[in-house]
């Protein structure tokens, strides 16, 4: 998760959180921080195959869904979800070992892995703001994740801020236009960007009941720290 800048934003603060500094197109950088991601759902769904349950991507949305709001509250980018070997057991260790109720059953755990990203985006937002001192009106996700309109709610709900999703095919995009000004086809990275928004439909996800999610983000910020 970040935002485009012209230059390097490099000082204690960004080392601190664990930023880094991409190179964009046109001589551009990111600033970002690298968030697990649905990684931890991905290794959920695998576990439960292995163990002889093959569910959708849409059947572990539905069950996320009617499933109760903030049993636990997880970091997704703690260390012990990286290798976990079982993702669902990984999980319930680190609620145990941070004193909260392990999730009961599939639901409440894509759930709580699902939670858990978007009040990490909401913690690198509020990174961003700070360090670029200005406030990020939107938050563009593209991508394959895009697709999850049950983590793109939570993330409007959890960040207080319009999300609009879309394209899906972020990469191939992008490789594509960048041939195209390569080429002289189009003029200009602006000249790309309004292809993109012509060309293909994106969905936005307005904030819904953010009150909501301020207790459990006091909640997230205690074991990573609120710095």
């Amino acid at each position: 998760m970040g935002v485009e800048l012209p230059a390097p934003l490099v000082n204690d603060e960004t080392l601190a959180a664990n930023f880094t500094n991409e190179g964009g197109f046109g001589g551009t950088v990111r600033l970002l921080k690298n968030i697990m991601g649905l990684w931890l759902v991905q290794e959920c769904r695998r576990t439960w195959e292995r163990e002889g349950t093959t569910y959708t991507y849409e059947a572990l949305m539905r069950m996320a869904e009617a499933s109760p709001p903030f049993g636990a509250v997880v970091n997704p980018n703690d260390d012990s979800f990286i290798f976990p070997g079982n993702m669902p057991e990984a999980l319930a260790a680190y609620c145990k070992r941070t004193g909260q109720a392990a999730p009961a059953g599939v639901g409440p755990t894509v759930r709580l892995a699902l939670e858990g990203l978007a009040l990490c985006y909401r913690w690198v937002l509020e990174r961003l703001e700070r360090l670029t001192g200005r406030r990020l009106e939107t938050i563009h996700i593209v991508g394959g994740g895009s697709q999850n309109v049950l983590l793109n709610q939570f993330t409007a709900d959890a960040c207080g801020r319009p999300v609009v999703a879309g394209p899906v095919e972020a990469t191939a995009i992008g490789n594509l236009l960048t041939q195209a000004v390569g080429l002289g086809l189009l003029g200009s990275l602006a000249d790309a960007r309004e292809v993109v928004r012509r060309s293909f439909e994106v969905r936005t996800f307005e904030p819904k009941d953010a009150d909501a999610w301020q207790g459990p983000y006091a909640r997230f910020q205690a074991p990573i720290g609120s710095s």
